[in-house]
């Protein structure tokens, strides 16, 4: 009996998707585009789902990010003033919704601390008889400068556990500020929690310059948040112009850049875009408005 054994054709599709990965750790060339050729192969050959493949991709990204492409800017920074009595500062926590808040002395380029919501419950219920300032409660704050690389940072993040850091720039002016969410919404997407009331929202801000938008956003809504000027007589909706400069039905992860506005497919199907990420230049202010 002969010692050959026919191959099924879904060995030889793993086999063969084997062979690019090895070529690709173990070979030449190695880049990053290579890789990304292999993951499209996966996905089509189903060996990845497309949410996997949606996360090693954002890794990817990442890698090549710094802390300045993903920072909260200063102009949008929550802050408290460590002077200030609680009764002031009580319903900026509520409001905002935050877990964690730089605390100021006077102005933002001054940050004495950080200020966990949590620490508070021992004084709102009476567990301790000492007096309530801010600066008896408050952690140090991390600084990390505008050039860092992201990716360091989230393996600082996760080893020396602490969730927020604020941003410096050249000069050691305050420049904004970044959180382990931020990054890990870029890499797994948004991250929804009890506080978040944005999941019908249209536009939603994630980090930095990027944000969250519903592809059947009004075009007129989208030019005035954005402060663009998109032609309302080519389209009802943002997607709608996006579909136009992609010329064909485009699959989660395409991009295309739009008068220096990236738009990045994040849901798809057969039929239409869902959702996209908006990244717009670090030069353009955005309103964050939209005229009712």
């Amino acid at each position: 009996m002969s010692d050959d054994h026919p191959h099924s054709s879904n060995g030889s599709t793993n086999k063969s998707i084997l062979d690019k990965i090895v070529q690709v750790f173990t070979g030449e060339p190695r880049n990053k585009e290579e890789l990304v050729d292999v993951l499209n192969d996966a996905e089509d050959r189903e060996l990845i789902n497309p949410e996997i493949k949606q996360m090693i991709e954002g890794v990817l990204e990442v890698s090549d990010m710094r802390v300045r492409d993903i920072m909260i800017p200063r102009s949008q920074m929550v802050t408290l003033d460590i002077k200030d009595a609680i009764e002031k500062s009580l319903p900026i926590i509520i409001e905002s919704g935050h877990s964690r808040f730089p605390v100021i002395n006077e102005d933002i380029d001054h940050i004495e601390g950080i200020l966990l919501a949590k620490d508070l419950l021992a004084f709102g219920f009476k567990q301790t008889e000492e007096e309530f300032t801010l600066d008896k409660i408050i952690r140090p704050a991390i600084i990390v400068p505008e050039s860092k690389k992201v990716d360091p940072l989230l393996k600082e993040f996760r080893q020396q556990r602490y969730h927020m850091a604020i941003v410096v720039d050249e000069y050691g002016g305050v420049s904004g500020v970044v959180t382990i969410e931020d990054i890990l919404e870029l890499i797994v997407g948004e991250i929804e929690d009890e506080t978040d009331d944005a999941i019908e929202e249209d536009i939603k801000h994630l980090a930095g310059q990027v944000y969250q938008v519903k592809s059947l956003t009004n075009l007129a809504d989208f030019n005035e948040f954005f402060n663009v000027q998109f032609n309302e007589s080519d389209a009802d909706t943002i997607g709608g112009i996006v579909l136009q400069h992609f010329g064909h039905m485009p699959k989660k992860s395409e991009h295309v850049t739009i008068n220096k506005v990236i738009f990045k497919v994040t849901s798809a199907d057969s039929r239409r875009i869902q959702t996209l990420q908006v990244t717009v230049p670090k030069s353009h202010q955005v309103t964050g408005k939209i005229v009712d």
